[in-house]
Parts: structure tokens; C-alpha cells; sequence
């Protein structure tokens, strides 16, 4: 039989070890059933999560982005949308640009504009917004394919960006429903259908 603090430092060693597991454990837990209902392929889940990646460490790279911009990249079936804010054009660009040369990208959405960037209060709001929108796309019944976690929903100044492998009638009804919600400024469609 083992001393009681033999025992209890055995088991402070084993949680310390595994600490660092349990981001990859929940995060595979976590692509692991998003796979089972998205229309993705798992490597192609996996690629965008990669890209989102990679941009963040490009964008890190240059001080006009890392500093002075807030940039949102959002891939979706190799489909990138950049949102936020940026202090000029030719900062945007560069970050469209960079995007751009990343492997897997096949297109990208440019939507950032030149401003300050946004304040948390902005950004809490847009994220309410976002839950609003995905809750209310449970309520989508009459479509017998139709999941609402296939949907992607990104929201950046009250504008409402979906992107998504979708049926025209399930994109149809998703945006029809989106509109309704309070706050919500603007649809943008970036599906691509099936």
C-alpha cells in the first residue's frame, strides 16, 4: 500500500503531464463531431482550420497588421473571408495578398475596411449577433437535410457573412431567417451550393 502522499504526488505529476493534453483532446474532440456533420471532407476541415492559421502567422509577420489592424479570417472549404479593420488600402491588400499565396486557398473575400479598430463593445455586439443567428437557425424545420451547424456564421459591424456547402433552398431559408434578427445590418451570401 502506497503513502497517502506518495499517492497524492503521483496524481499531481499524472495532471501535470497531461495539462497540455487536454487542448488537443478537446479540440480533437471538437473537429471530431463537427466532421460528422459537416459536408466538408476531414482534410479539407482540417486545410481551413490550417489556413486560419497560417494567416494569423503571416499577418503577425508584418508590424501594419499585427499592430495597427484587426483582421478576421474565416476558411470555409478552402473559401477565405477577411473582416475587421485596417489603417489603408495597401494594408488590406496585403493581407488579401497574403492570404492569397497560402496552399489550399482557392478564393478569397476581401472585406475589410479602412478604419480605427473596432472597439470591444463593437465586437461583444457582433458576437451576440452571431449567436442569435446560429440559435435561430435551429428553429429551420421544414427542410429534411437541412443542419444548422453546417452554416457559418461570421458577423463584423452588424453585417451577417454565411458561408457553407448548402442546397439552394436550405441558403434560401437561412438567409431569409437571418434577416429577421434584431441588429442584424446586412446578409452577405457567400455559400457555395450543392
Amino acid at each position: 500500500m502506497r503513502h497517502p502522499l506518495q499517492a497524492a504526488l503521483l496524481v499531481l505529476m499524472l495532471g501535470a503531464s497531461l495539462a497540455g493534453c487536454a487542448p488537443v483532446l478537446v479540440g480533437g474532440a471538437a473537429t471530431g463531431a463537427s466532421m460528422v456533420h459537416d459536408r466538408r471532407s476531414a482534410g479539407t476541415l482540417i486545410d481551413d482550420q490550417g489556413i486560419e492559421f497560417k494567416a494569423v502567422g503571416e499577418f503577425n509577420k508584418q508590424p501594419v497588421l499585427r499592430d495597427r489592424s484587426h483582421i478576421n479570417v474565416t476558411s470555409y472549404n478552402g473559401v477565405v473571408l477577411l473582416t475587421g479593420e485596417v489603417p489603408s488600402r495597401e494594408a488590406g491588400l496585403l493581407a488579401e495578398r497574403l492570404v492569397k499565396g497560402l496552399p489550399q486557398v482557392r478564393q478569397v473575400h476581401n472585406e475589410l475596411i479602412i478604419a480605427q479598430v473596432s472597439p470591444l463593445s463593437s465586437r461583444a455586439n457582433d458576437a451576440l449577433i452571431t449567436t442569435q443567428v446560429k440559435a435561430s437557425l435551429f428553429g429551420i424545420r421544414n427542410l429534411p437535410d437541412f443542419d444548422p451547424t453546417r452554416v457559418k456564421v461570421v458577423t463584423e459591424r452588424g453585417i451577417v457573412y454565411l458561408m457553407g456547402l448548402l442546397k439552394p433552398q436550405e441558403a434560401d431559408a437561412t438567409v431569409e431567417t437571418v434577416r429577421r434578427i434584431n441588429g442584424v445590418q446586412q446578409v452577405v451570401k457567400l455559400f457555395e451550393y450543392i
